[in-house]
């Protein structure tokens, strides 16, 4: 059985690696995070947003690749969770056929957003993560105010150096 979620929360932070989406269940109260790469997060971001870009990226060409190939894509699911990685599928319906396309959550999600498709993760997904102690509630807000304190730290330290520096017109 399959659980309706969404994207409740984007985490970017720009000077590491370690970016954060976060799923809450639609009618519920779990939530969970998934950490993703940058490109990833800004795709996200960027669909969230509404942002048009000159060129397509890799989400939006195969978004088209699916389109030109007859098919629709139907939904998200993110079925499987091993040694603290999420593992997820593109559900596509074509010529009447349906087909499960291996992905990364994060892909999913990014080409999901763009498509305006359903969030799905099986129950079993959910039991894992709410019991994993590096994806509870606590250490999820942990990790939000830790990127929240390190950006404010980092922007602080941005400002100073910049007040310590002469103009070079002066």
């Amino acid at each position: 059985m399959s659980v309706r979620m969404e994207l409740s929360r984007v985490f970017i932070r720009e000077m590491t690696d370690m970016q954060i989406i976060e799923l809450s269940e639609v009618g519920g109260s779990r939530t969970f995070p998934i950490v993703i790469g940058l490109p990833e997060a800004f795709a996200i971001e960027r669909r969230l947003k509404g942002f048009e870009i000159p060129r397509p990226q890799t989400h939006d060409l195969l978004a088209a690749t699916i389109r030109a190939l007859g098919g629709t894509l139907t939904s998200i699911e993110i079925h499987d969770l091993k040694g603290g990685t999420f593992y997820a599928k593109l559900l596509v319906e074509q010529a009447g056929a349906s087909i499960e396309i291996d992905s990364r959550p994060s892909d999913a999600i990014a080409l999901g957003v763009a498509e305006g498709v359903p969030i799905f993760v099986a129950e079993e997904v959910l039991e894992q993560a709410s019991t994993d102690p590096t994806l509870t509630a606590e250490a999820q807000q942990a990790a939000a105010e830790s990127i929240e304190e390190d950006f404010a730290e980092d922007a602080g330290e941005l400002l100073e150096d910049d007040d310590d520096e002469e103009e070079p017109w002066q």
